[in-house]
């Protein structure tokens, strides 16, 4: 059931917010998140309603499983999460926009009560989502508008499940929901690339451990595979990235024109060793089948939910994979200022081995 207590919360924070476009944004944020919490249903009522359709049933069960498998083994802060559920018309639940100068990696920072900055910008609408993308086009950012199956909302109020979750098969429902549960754990202000990276090595981890205990854990070979296409291309990313740094870093001193061509010929040549590799797999990788076009955004967002992970795996290796102890590892890496937690998590990559 909704709390009445939370709306009043979200409506408050619109009321003493400054500004006209402030307030747009944060109205549809309101009512994007009351409209689906108040079109959710609890899940056990639907699991005992005879008139729940069976697969619907079938991902609940697994849903409510992971949630508990969450809380117990791997100490994430379950509470009453995914005790809901919704019904959406549309497969995603949000887009983010995402804009970066047109010579730079570093993305335009949002920032927000409570939550602090964060390098995106999220939309119940796509339509608003694009008015504000042709502001920032207009001023010469690259931008990049991308469907996001889920969010959170970080504890503070129950994020349910909703039918962006049950579409997808079952290992990634699962993973999905460990990712979201990880961001109530730790979460720093203006460091996304943080943030996310954590939130997707507890998905990984997880994940693993989840169908070991279920005996299904030769499935976790196609999340290995998916991770696998991920790594190699963020390898292709980070090179690209380097020399767009490079790059990046002689603005003033080259033309603009020169600055645009050599933009151009560093992309097209990462788009074209994505493509040669992305051939040989035998599923969609990170940016697809094959892929067209790319930007300063494309990448800047990639390397966010990427350039961490291994250091988070490789922590939680130590810890003996007793997430307990890996969190207050996280949490006391969290409180380092942003300089030497970059330091720590890369020499925990270098030590990381896939394999081992």
């Amino acid at each position: 059931m909704i709390q009445l207590n939370q709306i009043y919360l979200l409506l408050l924070l619109v009321a003493v917010l400054p500004g006209c476009s402030t307030i747009g944004y944060y109205s549809q944020a309101v009512g994007g998140h009351v409209s689906l919490m108040l079109a959710s249903q609890p899940v056990d009522s639907l699991l005992t309603d005879p008139g729940t359709d069976d697969e619907l049933k079938r991902k609940l069960t697994i849903a409510r499983n992971a949630r508990h498998f969450a809380e117990n083994r791997l100490a994430l802060p379950a509470d009453d999460a995914f005790t809901e559920y919704s019904e959406l018309e549309r497969p995603w639940v949000v887009v983010n926009l995402v804009a970066v100068p047109e010579f730079s990696l570093t993305p335009h920072q949002w920032c927000y009560p409570v939550v602090g900055c964060q390098a995106y910008r999220g939309y119940f609408s796509l339509g608003d989502a694009q008015e504000e993308q042709r502001q920032f086009d207009r001023q010469g950012f690259d931008t990049f508008i991308g469907a996001v199956t889920a969010y959170s909302t970080l504890g503070w109020f129950d994020d349910p499940l909703h039918s962006g979750f049950t579409h997808l098969s079952d290992d990634r429902m699962v993973a999905l929901m460990f990712h979201e549960l990880a961001h109530q754990v730790v979460y720093i202000d203006e460091d996304t690339a943080f943030n996310e990276s954590f939130a997707t090595a507890v998905e990984l981890e997880g994940l693993r451990l989840w169908l070991e205990e279920r005996g299904e854990g030769n499935q976790f070979a196609a999340a290995l595979q998916r991770l696998s296409q991920r790594n190699q291309t963020l390898a292709l990313v980070e090179h690209a990235s380097s020399e767009l740094e490079a790059l990046y870093g002689r603005e003033g001193e080259l033309s603009v024109e020169t600055m645009r061509t050599r933009k151009k010929q560093v992309f097209a040549e990462l788009i074209n060793r994505y493509n040669e590799m992305a051939s040989q797999w035998d599923q969609p990788g990170p940016f697809g089948s094959a892929i067209e076009t790319l930007n300063n955004a494309n990448i800047a967002l990639f390397r966010q939910y990427n350039q961490y992970v291994p250091g988070f795996r490789q922590l939680l290796k130590e810890q003996d994979y007793q997430f307990d102890d890996f969190f207050d590892r996280v949490r006391a890496l969290s409180e380092l200022d942003q300089e030497q937690r970059t330091l720590t998590l890369s020499a925990l990559s270098q030590r990381f081995d896939e394999h081992l």
